[in-house]
């Protein structure tokens, strides 16, 4: 059997520059710690903690918001005030729309390799979570 001296046409392995961990990061919570644990923790790069700061401070913002929608509804429900209970429930439906479009922004940034901060969160992020 002869050896094969054709060229292989396979791309040459690419060192990752923290991309797929920012876009992985995205991806719920769980996505966050296997982005940071398993992806970023030994090979840190730039590009990595800038999504990765991002993203806890949305996932934070997002779990605090809920939380205190659903004390409010919940204090609305029991006082008997159900007009308002409905009308909270659309103000928070629209700003759960609002983070939503903040989560799809910061993942068109991390997806395009860009240091470009999520509106509102994004800066102060970065100060927050200096570790990281």
């Amino acid at each position: 059997m002869e050896p094969n001296n054709e060229p292989n046409n396979f791309p040459a392995p690419v060192a990752d520059n923290g991309k797929t961990a920012g876009i992985i990061s995205y991806f719920t919570f769980v996505g966050w710690l296997i982005a940071f644990l398993a992806m970023h923790k030994d090979n840190k790069t730039e590009i990595g903690s800038y999504q990765l700061r991002q993203t806890l401070l949305l996932y934070i913002v997002g779990i605090g918001f809920y939380i205190a929608v659903e004390i409010i509804i919940a204090m609305l429900f029991f006082m008997g005030a159900f007009g308002l209970v409905i009308a909270f429930g659309w103000l928070t439906w629209l700003a759960g729309i609002g983070i939503f479009v903040l989560w799809v922004i910061g993942l068109i940034g991390a997806i395009n390799g860009e240091k470009k901060p999520i509106p509102l969160i994004g800066e102060k992020a970065q100060t927050m979570f200096p570790g990281i």
